[in-house]
């Protein structure tokens, strides 16, 4: 297993509530990394040796701001790249978006912008703008990340996949992956296919992860709730030497066959039709959560506490 990438999920909590969110951050989420945690983290990373970037993510991670800053700061002086995932609130004009990241520049390689219309009212908002700007102000290498609403969404226009957002500002619009939130709030309306053809993984290397997230539980997820050990309880060296994929209760068959090998696996109530892969895996996660309570977790993934 070649790990180099850790996603550092600061917090669950966000400012915003989006139909499309995976960890369902909202609001109401609690629980945020320490600064002792996100050091230990770093140490494991150093010692596992192969680590080579670090991402801040969330929820929100501007919304902790200080700590943010702070393991930016840190992760730049042990060597790892450094990037952060945001949904750009905080850039209400292009001056006071400069001051934001200004303690940042040196030490983000990659700004990560989201603007769709599940954050916005329009796909390339204002804030987004306003952030790109002034990242380039500041020489911070910055980009957008925006998904596309699906066909037949209640509620949503609907975009042609794949379309550009705006030349010169955003990258083309992204599917959306039915998981998280977004496997409640929004199949209503898209179609389905039958669920024996969701039959491999098509987002995921789950054998062979490069990047992993840790939450502030410690919590490793190989996809978003799908768990593979916990950094508090043994180190990432640890974690990683003794993942065995095939062996894994929910890995195994995902590997096997798919979300629909594991609805055979575990024999599990379903429907004939998903709207895509993620979104059988997950409620077929969401039935299983009792039983694999150690590889499914935390609550927050699941839309819980």
């Amino acid at each position: 297993m070649n790990l180099t990438g850790l996603h550092l999920l600061l917090t669950y909590q966000c400012n915003y509530e989006c139909d499309h969110c995976f960890v369902w951050g909202s609001p109401s989420q609690e629980g945020v990394m320490t600064l002792a945690q996100i050091g230990d983290i770093y140490r494991q990373a150093q010692e596992l040796g192969t680590v080579n970037s670090i991402y801040l993510e969330g929820g929100e991670p501007f919304l902790y701001y200080p700590i943010m800053v702070r393991a930016a700061r840190e992760a730049t002086k042990l060597g790892f790249g450094v990037g952060i995932v945001t949904n750009d609130y905080w850039a209400t004009t292009v001056e006071d978006a400069v001051e934001c990241l200004r303690p940042l520049a040196g030490l983000v390689q990659d700004l990560s912008i989201s603007t769709d219309l599940f954050h916005y009212d329009e796909v390339m908002s204002a804030h987004a703008r306003n952030a790109l700007a002034a990242a380039e102000q500041l020489g911070i290498p910055a980009s957008t990340l925006t998904c596309e609403t699906p066909e037949g969404a209640a509620g949503y226009p609907t975009q042609t996949a794949g379309e550009p957002v705006e030349s010169g500002l955003a990258a083309n619009a992204a599917a959306i992956m039915f998981k998280g939130r977004a496997a409640v709030k929004l199949v209503e309306g898209v179609a389905r296919r039958p669920w024996r053809e969701f039959n491999e993984c098509p987002y995921e290397t789950l054998d062979d992860p490069g990047r992993v997230h840790v939450d502030h539980l410690g919590n490793l997820h190989v996809c978003q709730g799908l768990t593979m050990g916990n950094l508090f309880e043994q180190s990432l060296t640890e974690v990683v030497a003794a993942y065995d994929p095939q062996a894994h209760p929910i890995v195994g068959p995902l590997l096997a066959g798919g979300p629909a090998a594991l609805v055979e696996r575990y024999n599990l109530p379903h429907e004939e039709s998903y709207v895509d892969a993620c979104h059988l895996c997950y409620l077929a996660r969401e039935i299983l959560r009792e039983r694999f309570p150690e590889c499914l977790a935390p609550g927050q993934m699941y839309g819980g506490d």
